[in-house]
């Protein structure tokens, strides 16, 4: 039936699709404007509204229609008086729920006293093909599978995509005005590394080589540095063929920021103001959703300076004893075992301390909160601590129950970073599918010199999360879906 509509409105010269059409305003920007009709009267001053029909009623020689865009929502009063016999029978006959017109008259009321825009010519601007479930979509799996449906019928869900959009802006002013320089590097690289994690890999037949995407832009951001470009950052799109769960996703928007002659405090100081400037742009002020007591999420405070505490004493706070890198590795197995978590074979304390941290401090972490002081053997790109053996100048932030960044000294000796990324390499080799590859134009530019350093990296998605208060899946144009039948 929508497809006869649409042949009979080309037939009476009324295109389904128009080219270009810019006069017209959306109706949730023109809604401020609207709130000027007194009951009763008719105003002078024509409006040109553009937004989907939601629903029409007719009756006899009035029609009145339902105009929609997001929030917004107004109501058309069309007589034949108005707008012609013409006119008004195209419109009761012809247009349907969904499509997108638009709509030129005076404000007024109706009898009922309703705020209406009496129409004198409306023009259509796109004719729906399918019906728009106005009451939502009920089946998880076909909101997955129909997003642009499921977002237009949910304009709550489209809020949040705009307010991650204004989230990543005040990212980026943040970081310009405190002198960064945004830089782009390479997606495609031949080695994987930057960061710990199994790659997705590709070829060129151009060139008939194998490719990963990358992990992170880590070492090339390092290799701009050796150039003398600084402080500088990126922020773009990294990937890990990995898990898919509530805070992980394969494809994900990451921001990292590089700065000489500082360090990891340094580091610290920025990125708290860059969540801080985020979240006010969202909020108007700086303000987290958080959960309180009873679990319920609740907007908190987030303006003061957040707690700084070495990993070692959040988790020695949590067992309710002290432990350390120097603890006997298989005490600290057997604190993991008594947990119920599952170790891989070989790991060293440094990466049981890291397992034991991850059960026991980030899932229970509320407040923003710096967690430093890191073991070396989780850490190759790290500084060593200028005053703990064993340890690297590295911080987490955790919010929220998740990790929402890291931060480092970066280690600038090419002759430890050669030393440690060999080893990465020989893991690579034996199998681990996570462990980073030898990147021989990386360490060429570090033996080049690389001032001190200040690196920390923020994943965007999970950082809209913490401001939205939501998942991932909600905070993704269009999150991966499971293709049918798989």
């Amino acid at each position: 039936q929508r497809l006869t509509h649409l042949a009979a409105l080309e037939a009476a010269g009324r295109p389904g699709y128009p080219v270009g059409h810019q006069d017209a305003i959306w109706l949730s920007s023109a809604q401020p404007d609207l709130q000027t009709a007194l009951p009763g009267s008719v105003a002078t001053a024509e409006h040109r509204l553009a937004g989907r029909i939601r629903r029409i009623r007719n009756h006899g020689g009035v029609c009145f229609a339902d105009l929609t865009d997001r929030h917004a929502g107004f109501q058309l009063l069309l007589d034949a008086e108005e707008l012609g016999r013409g006119g008004l029978h195209e419109f009761s006959r012809l247009v349907d729920s969904g499509d997108i017109i638009e709509a030129t008259g005076r404000l007024g009321t109706s009898r009922n006293g309703t705020q209406s825009l009496l129409v004198s010519n409306w023009t259509m601007l796109a004719k729906a093909i399918h019906p728009v479930p106005w009451q939502g979509i009920a089946d998880p799996r076909t909101k997955a599978r129909n997003r642009s449906l499921d977002l237009l019928v949910n304009p709550d869900e489209l809020d949040l995509l705009l307010a991650r959009s204004r989230a990543v802006s005040a990212v980026r002013q943040t970081l310009l005005d405190e002198g960064f320089c945004e830089v782009e590097t390479p997606i495609l690289g031949t080695t994987n590394g930057g960061a710990t994690a199994r790659p997705f890999r590709t070829h060129i037949n151009a060139y008939d080589t194998d490719l990963v995407l990358r992990i992170a832009p880590e070492l090339a951001l390092k290799r701009l540095l050796v150039a003398g470009m600084g402080p500088i950052f990126e922020i773009g799109r990294n990937f890990r063929n990995e898990g898919v769960d509530a805070t992980h996703n394969p494809e994900f928007t990451a921001i990292e920021a590089y700065q000489p002659l500082a360090d990891y405090t340094d580091m610290r100081l920025l990125t708290q103001r860059i969540i801080q400037n985020a979240a006010t742009a969202v909020h108007g002020r700086a303000v987290l959703p958080l959960p309180d007591a009873s679990g319920r999420l609740k907007l908190t405070d987030i303006s003061a300076d957040w707690p700084v505490i070495t990993m070692t004493d959040a988790v020695s706070t949590k067992l309710g004893r002290e432990i350390s890198i120097h603890t006997d590795l298989d005490e600290l197995i057997d604190i993991a075992r008594d947990l119920e978590i599952d170790l891989k074979e070989g790991l060293g304390p440094g990466a049981v301390l890291e397992e034991l941290y991850g059960k026991l401090v980030e899932s229970s972490t509320v407040m923003p909160t710096f967690y430093t002081d890191f073991p070396e053997e989780s850490s190759p790109l790290t500084a060593r601590h200028r005053t703990k053996p064993g340890l690297v100048e590295r911080w987490d932030l955790v919010a929220g129950g998740m990790e929402l960044g890291t931060a480092y000294s970066e280690l600038a000796d090419p002759l430890i970073q050669r030393s440690r990324l060999a080893e990465q390499s020989w893991l690579a080799a034996q199998g681990d599918p996570e462990a980073m590859e030898l990147d021989e134009d990386f360490l060429r530019a570090l033996e080049l010199g690389m001032a001190p350093t200040g690196g920390l990296g923020i994943g965007v998605d999970r950082l809209v999360m913490a401001i939205t208060g939501t998942t991932i899946r909600q905070v993704l144009t269009f999150p991966f879906v499971r293709p049918a039948g798989k």
